[in-house]
């Protein structure tokens, strides 16, 4: 019998009396599941948020902000170089609108839905050119777009979602005016749909900011004209203001908190992985003992060591397999589009997101979990691999 024949044949022999060890098989199963659940649920996480935030980017679109600001919150424009702004190369106009949007960015106070504790969510003040920039964001059914120069509202839909008050017709009370919420608006699942949207002038006026503004949107002739764009302000010694493609500027801002939660998971599964390497390891030592007069009698018919160190090895990547498919599948089934909302370490405003649960988060689990078994099989394998012929003969 060759070599490549005498594996297979014992290991295909492993695998199939792996049901007659069925009690500590499943214990080695649900471990690795286990560790694999957790592992890809705490990376969906991660998955989601990033998703979230970098779908709300597009490549013909770029922000300006104050020169030096790393995000609207710190950034502050005034309502004379907007003026300038539109004088910029390279915006994609309207008939003589150009379309660029000067924005507001102001926080409110809103209770959760889960918990009615308060929460920080974006209020953005917009200007009729908006939606010609923001050409991607549709008002759903049932609601309409706000009448600009009103104290009308309208809000994203996970922010709707997620936070108590903003059904359609409610009222939302705070900067010193109440504003109705006249519609219910959706953007391809973007980080926009956590804000709330609302007139530019009227929100500068509740909240005292003047003619002021934190940001401008820009919707370019083309991705190729970002460039001109861009040194056209940058260079106009009228203006101190720093300009990024929309697309770079959700990333940088996903980075901080999908770091920290990718982290966080690997070091929660390396930690449960080192339970389930112990459950793998005490399960495949049983395997051992119960196959001991098997494993000699084999080896007395001249199978090599190789092939029941292979045999072993093979059992413990079966179970490590399995749990890792039933891990992933139940991480899938439980938490795959789960909505929630998190804070925004860099903008401190609460961002709704779903769970998601890709290939390759499942892929990932997948290997995780045959590197247990792996690990958890090998100490077995050896010792399975140095049992006196003659002294397990004896147990016949």
């Amino acid at each position: 019998m060759s070599f490549i024949t005498q594996i297979f044949s014992v290991a295909w022999l492993s695998i199939r009396t792996i049901r007659e060890r069925l009690g500590s098989s499943a214990v080695a199963v649900v471990g690795i599941a286990g560790v694999v659940i957790v592992f890809v649920a705490v990376l969906s996480i991660a998955e989601g948020f990033s998703r979230t935030m970098q779908s709300a980017g597009a490549s013909d679109r770029a922000i300006v902000m104050r020169g030096g600001a790393d995000d609207e919150m710190t950034s502050g424009l005034g309502g004379d170089s907007i003026e300038i702004m539109k004088q910029a190369p390279g915006l994609k106009r309207d008939g003589e609108r150009a379309l660029f949007s000067p924005e507001l960015y102001v926080m409110v106070d809103l209770p959760k839905r889960s918990t009615m504790t308060p929460a920080n969510v974006p209020l953005r003040g917009i200007t009729p050119i908006t939606p010609g920039v923001r050409y991607d964001a549709h008002i759903m059914p049932g609601g309409r777009m706000l009448t600009f120069g009103t104290n009308e509202i309208v809000a994203g839909r996970a922010a709707a979602g997620q936070f108590a008050g903003l059904a359609v017709g409610s009222q939302v009370k705070t900067g010193q005016a109440t504003w109705t919420v006249v519609g219910i608006f959706e953007s391809d699942g973007s980080v926009s749909e956590t804000e709330l949207w609302g007139d530019a002038h009227t929100i500068q006026g509740a909240f005292r900011r003047g003619n002021s503004y934190q940001s401008a949107l820009a919707r370019l002739e083309s991705p190729d004209a970002y460039k001109s764009f861009k040194d056209w302000l940058t260079t106009n010694p009228q203006l101190n203001v720093s300009v990024v493609p929309e697309t770079e500027y959700y990333q940088a801002h996903s980075r901080t908190l999908t770091t920290l939660i990718r982290t966080v998971g690997f070091g929660i599964a390396i930690l449960m992985g080192f339970g389930a390497v112990f459950g793998a390891i005490l399960t495949m030592y049983t395997a051992v003992s119960t196959r001991t007069r098997e494993i000699a009698t084999l080896r007395a018919l001249g199978f090599n060591t190789t092939s029941v160190v292979v045999s072993v090895l093979v059992e413990s990547l079966a179970l490590g397999a399995l749990g890792g498919v039933a891990g992933g599948l139940l991480a899938y089934a439980a938490f795959n589009g789960y909505q929630t909302s998190t804070m925004n370490f860099q903008t401190f405003s609460q961002v709704a997101f779903a769970f998601a649960v890709t290939p390759r988060l499942l892929a990932e689990g997948l290997t995780y979990a045959l590197l247990m078994a792996l690990v958890g099989g090998l100490l077995p394998a050896l010792k399975a691999a140095r049992l006196p012929i003659a002294s397990a003969l004896r147990q016949l």
